[in-house]
C-alpha cells in the first residue's frame, strides 16, 4: 500500500438496513472507495435454514471480493454474522471483517431500570448467540426478545417510497414495553440493522420514549480502527461517492435511487 492509497470498504447486507451501518462508516472514513453490496435475490435471511444462509452467502461474498477487492468487510446484518461470520474468516482468511451483534451489552450497562428490550427477527431471537449475549452482559437485567417478523420488510418498502401502515409498526414494537413494578423499559436494542431506518416512526408510536440502541456507530469505530492498524490514514475531505450493487441484478426505481443518493451511493 503506496502513501495517500485510499482504502475499499465492503459493506453487506440481505437488503437496504445495512445502509444504516455504511451512512456510519462513510461518517468517520468519508475518504474511501465504498462499496454498498446488497443480497436481495437472498432477502430476507431469517427465512433461510442455516446450512442453506451460509453457502449463500460464501458464494455471494466470494463473488463480490474477486469483483472488488475490498481491504475491508462490514457484514451489516446480524443474522448473517451470528451465522456466517466464522466461515467468512476461515474462508477469507487474508481480509478483516466486521461482523454486527445485538448491543446487548452497553443497553444493559446504560438501564436504570434494567428493563430492556431486544428487538430483532424472530431468528436472531432464536440465536444462542443472542442467549448468550444476555447471559454474559445483562444477568441484572429483565430481557424481553421480541422477534418482529414484519418489520425489515416494512422497512424495505419504506425505502422504495412505499406507504407503510403504522399500526402494523406500532404492532410489531408494542410488546418491547414493559411495565412492572413502577419501573418501564427503558433501553430498546435494535437488533436488526433494517430498524433505525424506522427509527423516526418508532420515535412517534412509541407509548413513551426509551433510548433506541443502534450499534452502528461502534461498528464505524472498529473499522476505522482496523483501517488504521493496516496503514490507511483516515483523510479529510469530501466523501467519495460509492457503488450500490444488488445481487437480483435490478436496477433500483427513481424513489429508491434518490434514497441512495442521500447515503452517498449511486
Amino acid at each position: 500500500m503506496s502513501e495517500g492509497t485510499l482504502p475499499t470498504i465492503l459493506t453487506f447486507d440481505s437488503g437496504l438496513g445495512g445502509l444504516t451501518v455504511f451512512r456510519e462508516v462513510v461518517a468517520v472514513r468519508p475518504c474511501a472507495h465504498h462499496i454498498y453490496a446488497a443480497d436481495d435475490a437472498g432477502f430476507p435471511y431469517g427465512s433461510w435454514a442455516p446450512e442453506a444462509l451460509v453457502e449463500r452467502v460464501l458464494e455471494v461474498m466470494e463473488s463480490l471480493i474477486n469483483a472488488h477487492h475490498p481491504d475491508l468487510v462490514v457484514i451489516a446484518c446480524n443474522t448473517a454474522s451470528t451465522l456466517v461470520l466464522p466461515h467468512l474468516r476461515a474462508h477469507f482468511a487474508s481480509i478483516p471483517f466486521i461482523g454486527t451483534v445485538p448491543a446487548i451489552k452497553p443497553a444493559a450497562t446504560q438501564s436504570h431500570s434494567h428493563l430492556i428490550s431486544v428487538l430483532a427477527t424472530p431468528a436472531t431471537v432464536k440465536r444462542d448467540y443472542t442467549h448468550e449475549l444476555i447471559r454474559s452482559y445483562a444477568a441484572h437485567c429483565e430481557v424481553m426478545l421480541v422477534g418482529a417478523p414484519h418489520l425489515a420488510s416494512l422497512a424495505e418498502a419504506f425505502m422504495r417510497g412505499e406507504t407503510i401502515d403504522e399500526e402494523a409498526v406500532r404492532t410489531e414494537i408494542a410488546p418491547c414495553f414493559v411495565e412492572k413494578n413502577g419501573a418501564r423499559t427503558d433501553h430498546i436494542v435494535l437488533a436488526c440493522t433494517h430498524y433505525p431506518l424506522l427509527l423516526t416512526q418508532f420515535e412517534r408510536l412509541a407509548p413513551w420514549p426509551v433510548t433506541w440502541v443502534d450499534p452502528a456507530p461502534a461498528i464505524a469505530r472498529r473499522a476505522d480502527h482496523i483501517l488504521s492498524e493496516q496503514g490507511f490514514v483516515a483523510e479529510a475531505g469530501a466523501p467519495v461517492v460509492g457503488r450500490a450493487v444488488f445481487t437480483s441484478g435490478h436496477k433500483p426505481s427513481p424513489v429508491l435511487a434518490h434514497a441512495l443518493g442521500e447515503f452517498g451511493l449511486s
